[in-house]
């Protein structure tokens, strides 16, 4: 096991989006589940002699609600995973994989795709992210419709409690009815739990072939019927639906100029929303592409879509998508900003933004309103800039509550949750009293004494 010296530590101890840095009192980094164990052992002995340390476990660091990063008393130690980075191995006729958790999500997937197969998560963070983080706070992406979140891909975990000891759980079992079911419980707990060091995940077949197509939207309401038009004709071929506001869009163009924007300038400038789509088909690229022809001719022809292009190969496919993954990075570039991860009904998010957006830009004259997200699971990330020439940090500083009373009570009020795929964190701890069932977080607060009980893990987060 290693350990970080002080002038290392920087890296461990600021929030990804530089909203905050953090004071570690230092950086375990085990290379096992049995030095995983030993620190826990060694904080949990401290800690009982009277010592207010306590230990936050990290990934790869790149969580937006300030999750696994250490507040600035100094008494946190940082619990990085990233040495435990091996695939343990892969059953190719049980259709799993087992990794350890500080594996980052694109090497699982690599891993995968040598083997024959596919690892259906994929994140904009792929590169970066850990198969960790991606289970602590049950991480969504762009293949949920399909697949489901981190959580529906998880069949087995190891875990260190906070007593220290090895929950050993790594089946590749999809049946075992014999109690409850403790991973479920780990899988979006944020290590507030228990520390995942490894888990084992399903793979699926590598599809015969995948398109991807982006269509022009004349409104939220018509990329909800399109949605329904997609699922109703691709049915399980659909394996991504992604929704892009304008403004969104027009970020990505400034500051990523490089980039060709399919319909830009023409039809999707104009165009309030953007689509971008993903079929993956089991039988063969001719079937695949006539399928979405079929659809995208029959979305014309009822004018829920003013404008379409399907890629022709994998480059032109994975161009598109560059342009969905890097509206968090252009919207990164244009200055601080307020994020909001959240989910509604599919057939409520038109009116909620409506709503929304009209009671911010009341309150907040000339606020910037960027939309994007994953229409095909209800999950919308709605984001507020502040207006043009505004300095951005006094702006967070004076209207960020407000703007998040208004977002969250009105997510409220349309029966959707304040975060969907992102977490709790630190960040939203004290909003969820406001958006959550006082007997649900009654019921959290005595499953983390009754595993817990000394507050070792990840104190401060969640709840």
């Amino acid at each position: 096991m290693t350990a970080e010296t002080p002038d290392a530590l920087a890296a461990f101890e600021n929030d990804w989006r530089g909203r905050f840095r953090g004071r570690a009192l230092c950086v375990a980094r085990p290379g096992s589940t049995a030095e995983v164990a030993a620190v826990v052992r060694a904080c949990a002995q401290a800690r009982a002699q009277g010592l207010n340390i306590s230990i936050v476990p990290q990934g790869g660091n790149t969580g937006l609600v300030m999750g696994s990063t250490p507040d600035d008393s100094g008494l946190q130690v940082v619990l990085s995973l990233q040495r435990m980075n091996r695939v343990r191995g892969l059953d190719a006729a049980n259709m799993t994989i087992t990794v350890e958790a500080g594996c980052i999500l694109q090497n699982v997937q690599q891993a995968a795709r040598d083997a024959g197969f596919w690892f259906p998560l994929s994140l904009a963070a792929e590169g970066s992210c850990t198969i960790g983080g991606n289970l602590g706070t049950n991480a969504g992406g762009t293949q949920v419709l399909r697949f489901g979140n981190t959580r529906d891909l998880c069949l087995g975990l190891e875990v260190v409690t906070a007593q220290g000891e090895i929950l050993e759980g790594l089946t590749g079992l999809r049946k075992d009815n014999t109690g409850y079911d403790l991973r479920h419980l780990m899988i979006g707990s944020e290590g507030t739990l228990g520390i995942i060091t490894a888990a084992t995940m399903k793979l699926v077949p590598v599809p015969a072939a995948s398109l991807t197509a982006w269509a022009a939207l004349p409104s939220l309401e018509a990329a909800s019927e399109f949605l329904g038009l997609a699922q109703k004709k691709l049915a399980s071929s659909l394996t991504g639906f992604e929704v892009m506001g304008q403004f969104a869009l027009s970020l990505v163009v400034k500051h990523f100029p490089q980039q060709k924007m399919p319909l830009w300038p023409g039809s999707s400038q104009d165009a309030p929303y953007s689509v971008v789509l993903e079929v993956s088909d089991a039988e063969n690229e001719q079937h695949a592409r006539a399928m979405l022809e079929a659809l995208m001719e029959q979305a014309l022809e009822s004018e829920i879509i003013s404008d379409a292009v399907i890629s022709e190969n994998i480059a032109q496919a994975k161009a598109l998508w560059h342009i969905r993954e890097s509206i968090p990075l252009a919207q990164a570039q244009e200055g601080l900003n307020i994020k909001h991860d959240i989910s509604l009904p599919v057939s409520r998010i038109a009116a909620f933004c409506e709503k929304t957006d009209a009671m911010l830009r009341e309150a907040h004259p000339g606020v910037r309103l960027l939309n994007f997200g994953h229409l095909g699971d209800g999950n919308l990330h709605y984001n507020v800039q502040c207006p043009e020439g505004a300095n951005a940090k006094e702006f967070l500083r004076d209207h960020e509550s407000q703007i998040n009373k208004i977002v969250y009570d009105s997510v409220l009020s349309f029966g959707g949750s304040i975060s969907a795929e992102h977490g709790v964190g630190s960040l939203k701890r004290d909003e969820l009293p406001h958006y959550k069932s006082a007997v649900a977080l009654s019921m959290m607060k005595s499953i983390k004494q009754a595993l817990d009980p000394q507050g070792l893990l990840n104190p401060g987060r969640v709840i």
